[in-house]
């Protein structure tokens, strides 16, 4: 049987607002101890951009920037793409490695974000399970 994206994401999703600034952003992410959060653009529309720790790395602590003093939407990178909670782990790695991404929020058939699943969760699915392909190999 193969490992499911909904055995391993992350839920609920961490969100914040563009208007966020990047130092309370960073405060959510070390409390709740994760890597992302994704940045409500438009609810309504169900548009939503993404901040991680790698945004961080590049756009505040190597340009030199005041996290207290810059916003979440000016840092961010979107919009953005979306998985299915009924992907197999192999399924969402070829996508995550396509777009060269390390997280990836996982969608509802209504494109309402219920989980994030991260390069770290596949890791760890496949030191704890091994791996089992649809072959039995």
């Amino acid at each position: 049987m193969p490992h499911l994206v909904r055995d391993w994401m992350s839920s609920p999703v961490v969100v914040v607002d563009p208007d966020t600034t990047v130092s309370y952003a960073m405060t959510l992410m070390r409390r709740r101890n994760i890597h992302s959060v994704i940045v409500d653009v438009s609810a309504k529309n169900k548009t939503y951009g993404i901040l991680t720790t790698t945004d961080i790395r590049d756009k505040i602590a190597a340009a030199n920037r005041n996290p207290a003093e810059t916003q979440v939407g000016e840092i961010m990178s979107g919009p953005i793409i979306t998985g299915k909670a009924e992907w197999t782990l192999a399924e969402c790695s070829q996508v995550m490695h396509a777009h060269k991404f390390h997280h990836l929020p996982i969608a509802d058939e209504h494109g309402t974000l219920v989980g994030m699943i991260s390069a770290t969760d596949i890791f760890m699915a496949v030191e704890e399970t091994g791996w089992v392909d649809e072959y039995g190999g």
